[in-house]
C-alpha cells in the first residue's frame, strides 16, 4: 500500500536517534505513559509506523498502511498487519486498548477512524491518542512546512484540541485524562530535561 512515509521509512526512523528526536520522543512517551499507565491486556497501535512508540509503551500489535514502516516495526517485535485507520483489519472488541500517536492528523477520515477504534475496543477499553494541536508551537511549525510543500506535513491536517475531543465524543469516546508535553519551541538551543504536565494545554506542542 503506497503512502508518503514509505519512501522515507529508514530516514524517518533514524531521526529519532538525533539530539532533537531523542528529546521529543522522551517527552512524548512520558506524556503518553501518564495517561496510559501500565494498563494490562492486549493493545494495538493504529499508525504504528516503525514501532518506536509501541515498543516503548508495551503495545503488542500494530497496523499501518506502509509496508516499509511495518517491516521496521516487526523487527522491534511488534505483531503487524497492513491496513488503514478507517478500515481496521480486526474483529469487534478485540483489544483492551488502542494507541494513536500523531496519526489522526494523517488519516483521510478522522471521524471514521475513531469509530473504528471504538469498534475494536472491548467494553471499558481505552483509547490513548497523542495529537499535535494546531495552535501549539509545533503545530504552527508543521503547518508552515506544509504550506511550503513539505513531503510529509503537506499530507497532514492538524486539529485544535477542542475539535479532536469532539471527534472522539462523536465516536462514543469520552475524555478521562490528559497530559501535555513539548512546552518549548522548535529550534530551541537548549532542550529542557522534562516539562510534561497533567492536563491539556493549548500552548503545548503535544497532548496525550
Amino acid at each position: 500500500m503506497s503512502t508518503p512515509f514509505g519512501a522515507i521509512a529508514a530516514e524517518y526512523d533514524s531521526w529519532y536517534d538525533s539530539e532533537e528526536g531523542i528529546a521529543i520522543f522522551r517527552e512524548e512517551v512520558e506524556a503518553l505513559l501518564l495517561v496510559k499507565g501500565r494498563a494490562p491486556g492486549r493493545w494495538l497501535e493504529v499508525g504504528v509506523g516503525t514501532g518506536r512508540f509501541a515498543s516503548a509503551l508495551n503495545v503488542s500489535d500494530g497496523v499501518d498502511p506502509s509496508e516499509e514502516m511495518l517491516s521496521l516495526a516487526a523487527a522491534r517485535g511488534i505483531s503487524t498487519r497492513s491496513g488503514t485507520a478507517e478500515a481496521l483489519p480486526y474483529d469487534d472488541a478485540a483489544f483492551d486498548g488502542v494507541l494513536m500517536v500523531a496519526t489522526l492528523c494523517f488519516v483521510k477520515d478522522p471521524a471514521l477512524a475513531l469509530h473504528e477504534c471504538a469498534r475494536i475496543l472491548k467494553p471499558r477499553g481505552v483509547l490513548v491518542a497523542g495529537i499535535i494541536p494546531s495552535a501549539g508551537p509545533w503545530g504552527l511549525e508543521y503547518r508552515r512546512k506544509a504550506e511550503a510543500g513539505h513531503p510529509i506535513y503537506s499530507h497532514a491536517r492538524f486539529f485544535p484540541l477542542e475539535e479532536a475531543v469532539c471527534l472522539a465524543a462523536g465516536a462514543g469516546l469520552a475524555l478521562h485524562d490528559a497530559a501535555s508535553a513539548l512546552l518549548w519551541s522548535p529550534g530551541a538551543q537548549q532542550k529542557p530535561e522534562s516539562r510534561v504536565t497533567r492536563g491539556a494545554r493549548r500552548d503545548a506542542g503535544f497532548v496525550a
